[in-house]
């Protein structure tokens, strides 16, 4: 019997959480292959899977908190989370140096989630083993 080389993913999300299946099937996607030796180089939010990195997001106390399990899980395996900027700002989302630029009172994006462009992408398409995409569902 052979042991079964390591892998390594990016996982890209484009669904929003709650709306979705998305977020959740990435997570246990991610979970099973890090119990299984294999490794999360990078989590890429894009499109409305950007919401999944809002801070603001409350779910309410007897439903899942996707935006804290997905940040509890990105901090315990130090992966990097990168929101593509353009699709955030798009949809209300912007971390303290945004909030700043464009002149807003608050933020929504914070660590472990930074906003950056595609070109995180693109590098992790030749960083990782293996790209994944997380996208809704619902094509007829």
């Amino acid at each position: 019997m052979s042991a079964v080389k390591p892998v390594s993913f990016t996982l890209v999300i484009t669904g929003a959480p709650y709306v979705s299946q998305a977020p959740q099937t990435a997570l246990s996607f991610a979970r099973a292959a890090v119990s299984a030796g294999h490794a999360i180089d990078r989590v890429f939010l894009y499109g409305d899977g950007v919401h999944l990195a809002s801070s603001l997001c409350c779910a309410p106390s007897d439903e899942v908190n996707w935006h804290r399990e997905w940040s509890d899980f990105i901090a315990q395996q130090q992966i990097s989370a990168v929101a593509c900027i353009a699709s955030a700002l798009r949809r209300g989302l912007v971390d303290d140096g945004e909030a700043r630029r464009y002149q807003r009172d608050a933020h929504n994006v914070q660590a472990p989630f930074r906003l950056l462009g595609l070109g995180e992408w693109v590098e992790s398409m030749t960083s990782s083993s293996r790209v994944l995409y997380f996208q809704p569902g619902g094509g007829h």
